[in-house]
């Protein structure tokens, strides 16, 4: 039986939703499954991916294979790089310490990139929305003068009697 770590479906129409399970590759995608290890929600940005990585790193060491999308998933989570780094350890490369060290290192370094991309697309909302209540503002001042350029009277004409004086002043 070959094991494989996909994604089934779920959700209503045009907002789908994900479970990330463990399950024989002759049942159907939404089918029957071993194990239930997440979920993944691609309809946010960045993609929500709630994983249980202890799970998913146990089934890839028992010989389970991820689909593509799950594969960049576990990549994103950082169970590949573990996965490689116990295989560094098992070979005799480094030390298991070693390879907490570089895991931890790698850790780190995700999690700050994660929370910057968070940041800039917070601070790229609240600038757009600054801008269009900067342009709302903007229309809604000109609106204001078109109604009181509209709504106040035209001048009076002058008399034409002191230029009539003027021509009899010559």
């Amino acid at each position: 039986m070959s094991v494989k770590i996909r994604l089934a479906r779920r959700g209503r129409k045009k907002l789908a939703l994900f479970d990330v399970v463990v399950a024989d590759s002759r049942s159907p995608r939404d089918g029957r499954f071993i194990e239930k290890i997440g979920t993944y929600n691609p309809n946010t940005n960045p993609a929500t991916i709630d994983l249980n990585d202890d799970k998913a790193y146990r089934w890839l060491l028992n010989g389970a294979q991820p689909s593509d999308t799950v594969r960049a998933m576990l990549s994103y989570r950082g169970v590949l790089m573990r996965k490689h780094l116990h295989g560094g350890v098992t070979k005799g490369a480094l030390t298991q310490e070693q390879a907490d060290a570089k895991f931890e290192e790698w850790k780190t370094q995700k999690t700050v990139q994660i929370t910057g991309k968070v940041d800039t697309l917070a601070k790229q909302k609240s600038d757009a929305a600054k801008a269009r209540f900067d342009a709302e503002t903007k229309k809604n001042e000109a609106r204001a003068e078109a109604i009181r350029l509209k709504n106040t009277p035209p001048p009076a004409p002058e008399p034409e009697a002191p230029a009539a004086e003027e021509t009899a002043a010559e």
